[in-house]
C-alpha cells in the first residue's frame, strides 16, 4: 500500500478553506485507487504564528518538514504583517529544500470563460518553468541611512551557472516527455540586464543545442507578455527567471479564466527533500472567510502532487473531474460567474472523482 505522509500548512485567509476541499478530494482518490493512502499532519504556521512568536514558523520548521513525502500548503499573507515578512517562510522552504523547480500550468478549460476573443477550449496549454531559489529572489542586499534623503537600497540579483543550466534543462526535458508539440521558450531582459540575463541567454542556447528535436526560441519578458494576451496558443514550454516567472504566470492565470485555477509546485526533482505544492492565488484576506473562495485550484494543486509522488490514475482522476465540474456548470464560484460556496466546489469534485470510478 502506499500511504504519503503529507505535512499540511493551511497558511492564512482562504488558504484554509481551500486545503480543506483538497484534502477532501485527495482522501476521495484514496477511496477508488487501490493501495492509495494518506496521513496528513497539519502545522498552524503564518501569520497568527507570527503575531504569537515573532517568526513565521519555529526555527526547526525544515527539520520537521523534512522526512514528509511532500508539503500541501495554502497560503501566506495577512495584511497586519509586511509581505516580505510573511513571504520568508516561503522562500526558506523552497531554498531550503533546494525546490529549484516552480512548475504552473496554464491550461483553458471547457466551460470557463476567458477574457481572449475566439480562444477555444484547450488552446491555451502552457505550463511556465520559473526558476525558484535564486535570480531577483536571492535575499542580497541592503539599506543605509535609513530614514534620511541619502537613504540608499541595494536589491542584487544572484544568477549562478548552475542555477540557470539547471532549470533551462529541466525545460527541455519536460518538453520531450509531453504528447504535444514540443517548443521551449526562454523569457529574459537581456537587451538591459547585460550580465544576467546575457548569461541566461548565453545557456540557453547553450542546452538547446542539445535538444535538435525541440524548437526553441527566445523572448523579451515585455514581448512575453504580448504574445501571452495576443497569441497564447504559441506557447508550449516556459523558462523564466524567478521574478519574471512569478509576473508571467499571474498573466497566465487570467488569460484561462481566473486565479482559481492556477495551480502551482515546487519541485525538488531529485528528491532529496520533500516539495511542496501551492495554489498561486495567495491569501486573498478581501474574502477570506467567506466561503466563496475558488478551490479548484488547490485541487488542481492536489493532482500535481498525485502526480509528482507517481500516482498517475488519481492524478488524472482529479483532473477529469474538476473538467466535468467546470463542462457541467452547475457548480462554480463567483469568480467564474456563479454563486456557489467554496465546500459545494469541493463536494462536485468529490463526487465526480466517485463518478468516474463507476464509469470505470
Amino acid at each position: 500500500m502506499s500511504r504519503y505522509r503529507i505535512a499540511v500548512i493551511p497558511g492564512d485567509g482562504v488558504g484554509v478553506e481551500v486545503v480543506a476541499e483538497g484534502i477532501k478530494v485527495l482522501e476521495a482518490t484514496a477511496k477508488v485507487v487501490e493501495g492509495l493512502g494518506f496521513k496528513f499532519t497539519s502545522f498552524g504556521w503564518g501569520s497568527e504564528f507570527y503575531l504569537r512568536h515573532g517568526q513565521m514558523m519555529p526555527s526547526d520548521a525544515l527539520d520537521v518538514l523534512r522526512d514528509f513525502d511532500a508539503i500541501y500548503l495554502g497560503a501566506m499573507g495577512d495584511p497586519r504583517i509586511p509581505d516580505h515578512i510573511t513571504l520568508e517562510a516561503l522562500l526558506s522552504i523552497r531554498r531550503g529544500f533546494d525546490q529549484y523547480i516552480c512548475l504552473r500550468p496554464a491550461y483553458l478549460y471547457p466551460g470557463v470563460p476567458t477574457p481572449l476573443a475566439g480562444k477555444k477550449p484547450g488552446a491555451i496549454d502552457m505550463v511556465v518553468i520559473r526558476e525558484n531559489t535564486e535570480g531577483e529572489y536571492a535575499d542580497v542586499g541592503g539599506r543605509i541611512y535609513r530614514g534620511t534623503e541619502a537613504e540608499v537600497a541595494v536589491q542584487a540579483g544572484v544568477f549562478t551557472r548552475r542555477g540557470t543550466e539547471r532549470v533551462i534543462r529541466y525545460a527541455f526535458e519536460l518538453a520531450r516527455s509531453l504528447n504535444k508539440k514540443k517548443r521551449v521558450t526562454s523569457v529574459t531582459k537581456s537587451n538591459a540586464m547585460r550580465h544576467s540575463m546575457v548569461m541566461w541567454d548565453w545557456v540557453f542556447r547553450a542546452v538547446a543545442q542539445e535538444y535538435p528535436d525541440i524548437e526553441s526560441g527566445s523572448l523579451l519578458v515585455d514581448a512575453a507578455c504580448m504574445n501571452f494576451v495576443r497569441k497564447p496558443e504559441t506557447f508550449d514550454v516556459v523558462v523564466a527567471s524567478n521574478l519574471f516567472g512569478d509576473i508571467l504566470t499571474d498573466l497566465s492565470a487570467a488569460i484561462v479564466g481566473s486565479m482559481g485555477l492556477a495551480p502551482s509546485a515546487n519541485l525538488n526533482p531529485e528528491r532529496r527533500f520533500p516539495s511542496m505544492f501551492e495554489p498561486v492565488h495567495g491569501s486573498a484576506p478581501d474574502i477570506a472567510g467567506k466561503g466563496i473562495v475558488n478551490p479548484l485550484a488547490a485541487i488542481l494543486t492536489a493532482g500535481m502532487m498525485l502526480e509528482f509522488l507517481g500516482e498517475a490514475r488519481a492524478a488524472a482522476s482529479v483532473k477529469q473531474a474538476v473538467e466535468k465540474v467546470l463542462v457541467e456548470a452547475e457548480v462554480r464560484t463567483p469568480d467564474l460567474g456563479g454563486s456557489s460556496k467554496t465546500s459545494q466546489v469541493g463536494e462536485a469534485v468529490v463526487s465526480k472523482v466517485a463518478e468516474l470510478d463507476r464509469e470505470g
